[in-house]
């Protein structure tokens, strides 16, 4: 309207309002009189605009008073305007776009502002760096958003802040620091969280917007077009945090949370990992200084440790002992050493490790917090869903739901390869006060017992897939045949996997005063531990069924499993002289009740132990007797101890400077080989002829037939590593290296090298041997 003559909508030009000063609310209504001008639909203008019918719709309601520059362009651009039209939008615009209060600018001090770093703030170079290379690959059209989550006490918002602060000079325009209360019984609703970032922008409490997704998009809309830096602290789930991240613009947002938020698009995430040992001992000496570090450097290792490398646990270590300047730290180590007062000893002021914790047990759901503290009284240093399900009484199905929402929860770490779930160790000792405390021994009890019958079931049912007389005894019924192991490699795999459960289930049963359970379960280990006899437990497994047998008054099944408990000590532990005691209990038993197949193996093991003792007269005399004994004994067990007990005899022979002799004996062996056993397969057949080809081998070797020796050297060392023997094929393999080596073969070293770490990582005494041989070899080198 001009001079009182009011102006046509259909062919009056508005641009005459613009030399005038519209007010804020005049947008709106003006830009939809452009449009009908333009004679476009909203539809029409929105998608030559490029912005959204629903965006275009609130400004022209005006509940968008204030629109970007670059929108108001588009839109100028799409309706055809001259500058003077485009200017006059513009303005209009600018009206309704808030202004930063005058007593805050966008990057000052303000109720927002990041909180103090710290100045200790140890370790996490690398998350820091790739923060930094994020802050630098902002851009005008891709926001930058890094989620920071994990278990309680890693620090997450210490980094978070750290990283802020040494991000800030990237971001000019405003860094705000916001506490979303995800802990809390009630955390901050979005709608007002982003009350007080647009109060932080500016946006008087009158001007903002009434529901969420408004706020929400005025908050975009501001955030577009300034460098921000955002640190989110605390976040509940996904839909508290969604709503605060800006859509477009050169911002960064950190984002922490004791939960993953998965459901998160297109975000950065930043891993936080347990700190390594010396980057705990670095932060302790941080707090305290390095004079106390120094004087008790173990003690301050020892410490390290004991927290468990916890950012958290070492800070509240380090705060204890700050303010007690006289108190070594040797002191706390020996409080916090006792399990039991560990969580007790790691409080400092309001600092908790057990209130860090607490937080978010008590947030969860109720199965979810029963398979939490169950699965604390797991033996070893993971649990699988079947030992979770069983010890919290739930489905199987519903075990790993419950495990796979702990671990968003950052309460368990999940295996990478394998479906198994890990504690951290102070989390495991405050989730077993929470069964003490919620369930009583009564429930935490049948939970152990139902755990332990279960395991033992399916370890005995898993490992009768090795023992040669399965077919003949017919398999042990599994607890759950839908989801028993299926063949000697899943068989394998499960045992393998379960050994700390078994084994504590072995060891609850014996305690238990359930012996008959014990024995079955040992019989049925029996094939499977000369597979894996670098296995230390096996000399407790046979210890505890000796036990058992004697317990039921079986001498039988004393002088059998006493023959076993030989075995493991002399194999496993590499203990000659308590192989020689059990051998002698066991020699004593099996004449008791007249067992001649036991006898025999009874001087068999003896034999073996006294020899590694060095008496290897009195071990001659044994393995002849034993000999004696087996070959009149008419059962196919008995030819096997036949072929081990001459296959040892031929072996004491050889080292004692009668090579010719061993060998004629190990000839022996393999022609019984060759003939078979009544009843066992050929697999078996051929694990025993390949130990006497092993042994021909070797006599060959000492007879100096070095080039005769490599082919029966190679083919047991191949049996043996198809057949998953390591502690058989490490010593085949250290042989044959030696025969190679006595020729100048080229593989020589390369296979004396690997023997060696084979053996090293087997803890076998036989290391020592690769160790001279490679050094031999070396010397002949060198002469050459």
């Amino acid at each position: 309207m001009r001079d009182g003559t009011p102006s046509s909508e259909g062919h009056g030009t508005p641009s005459s309002e613009s030399h005038g000063t519209p007010s804020g609310g005049d947008f709106g209504p003006w830009l939809r009189r452009l449009r009908a001008r333009a004679g476009l639909s909203q539809e029409a203008l929105a998608h030559a605009a490029g912005v959204s019918v629903r965006a275009l719709a609130d400004m022209e309601r005006g509940r968008t008073r204030g629109p970007q520059r670059r929108t108001v362009r588009a839109l100028a651009d799409a309706l055809g305007l001259d500058d003077d039209e485009a200017a006059g939008l513009e303005e209009a615009a600018a009206l309704g776009r808030p202004r930063p209060r005058p007593d805050t600018g966008p990057a000052g001090p303000g109720p927002l502002a990041l909180p103090r770093d710290i100045r200790d703030f140890t370790a996490r170079g690398p998350a820091l760096a790739r923060l930094l290379d994020l802050a630098r690959d902002t851009a005008e059209d891709r926001p930058v958003v890094s989620v920071v989550a994990g278990q309680p006490g890693l620090g997450k918002t210490a980094f978070a802040v750290h990283a802020a602060h040494r991000l800030a000079p990237h971001f000019p325009d405003g860094r705000f620091a916001l506490d979303l209360h995800g802990m809390d019984p009630e955390p901050t609703t979005p709608r007002d969280a982003l009350a007080r970032l647009l109060g932080a922008l500016g946006v008087p409490d009158a001007a903002l917007p009434a529901g969420t997704d408004d706020r929400a998009g005025l908050w975009r809309s501001l955030a577009a077009e300034r460098r921000l830096l955002l640190l989110l602290d605390n976040a509940a789930d996904e839909a508290q945090v969604a709503p605060l991240l800006p859509g477009a613009g050169p911002s960064l947002t950190l984002v922490t949370s004791r939960h993953a938020l998965a459901g998160l698009e297109s975000v950065h995430r930043t891993d936080l990992a347990l700190l390594r040992r010396e980057e705990a001992v670095e932060l302790l000496t941080r707090i305290i200084g390095p004079d106390r570090v120094r004087a008790e450097a173990q003690a301050a290792r020892d410490l390290a440790d004991l927290c468990g490398h916890l950012p958290l646990a070492v800070r509240i270590a380090g705060q204890r002992l700050l303010s007690r300047p006289h108190e070594r730290l040797a002191k706390l180590v020996a409080r916090l050493a006792a399990e039991g007062r560990r969580l007790d000893g790691l409080q400092a002021g309001n600092l908790r490790v057990r209130a860090a914790f607490a937080l978010s047990y008590r947030q969860l759901p109720a199965d979810t917090r029963t398979l939490l503290r169950r699965a604390a009284l797991a033996a070893g240093a993971d649990f699988s869903p079947e030992t979770g399900a069983l010890l919290a009484g739930l489905p199987h199905d519903e075990a790993v739901a419950r495990a796979e929402e702990l671990t968003d929860a950052g309460l368990l770490q999940s295996d990478p390869a394998a479906e198994r779930y890990r504690f951290h160790d102070l989390l495991r000792l405050y989730a077993a006060e929470q069964a003490d405390a919620e369930d009583g021994p009564e429930v935490r009890d049948a939970a152990l017992d139902r755990t332990a019958d279960w395991m033992l079931r399916r370890a005995t049912a898993a490992a009768l897939h090795f023992d040669v007389d399965h077919e003949r005894t017919g398999p042990q019924a599994d607890p759950d045949p839908d989801t028993a192991p299926t063949g000697r490699d899943e068989a394998r795999a499960w045992l393998e996997a379960e050994r700390a459960q078994w084994l504590a289930a072995l060891r609850r049963a014996h305690a238990a005063g359930r012996y008959r359970q014990v024995l079955d379960t040992a019989e049925a280990m029996h094939w499977f531990s000369d597979l894996n006899q670098h296995w230390e437990q096996w000399v407790e497994v046979f210890r505890r069924s000796a036990d058992s047998a004697r317990a039921l008054g079986s001498r039988r099944e004393e002088a059998v499993h006493l023959n076993y408990l030989a075995w493991a000590y002399n194999l496993c532990v590499h203990d000659p002289r308590a192989a020689l005691t059990s051998a002698d209990a066991a020699l004593a038993a099996a004449r008791d009740c007249g067992d001649g197949l036991q006898e025999g193996w009874a001087l068999g093991y003896g034999a073996g132990a006294l020899s590694r003792l060095g008496r290897t007269e009195e071990a001659g005399e044994r393995l002849r007797a034993a000999a004696r004994r087996l070959a009149a004994h008419p059962s196919p067990q008995a030819r096997l101890a036949e072929l081990t007990v001459l296959n040892t005899l031929g072996a004491l022979l050889r080292e004692t400077g009668r090579a010719a002799e061993a060998l004629d004996i190990h000839r022996r062996s393999e022609r019984i080989c060759r003939a078979g056993v009544p009843g066992r397969t050929e697999e078996l057949i051929g694990l025993y002829q390949a130990f006497t080809r092993q042994q021909i081998g070797n006599d060959l070797a000492a007879l100096e037939r070095w080039r005769e020796a490599e082919a029966p050297l190679r083919q047991a060392l191949a049996v043996f590593e198809a057949a998953q023997m390591p502690a058989w094929a490490s010593q085949a393999r250290l042989d044959l290296g030696r025969a190679l080596g006595a020729v100048g073969h080229p593989e020589a070293r390369e296979t004396l090298v690997a023997a060696r770490a084979d053996l090293r990582a087997l803890r076998s005494p036989r290391q020592a041997e690769a160790d001279a041989a490679l050094a031999a070899l070396g010397r002949s080198t060198a002469d050459t």
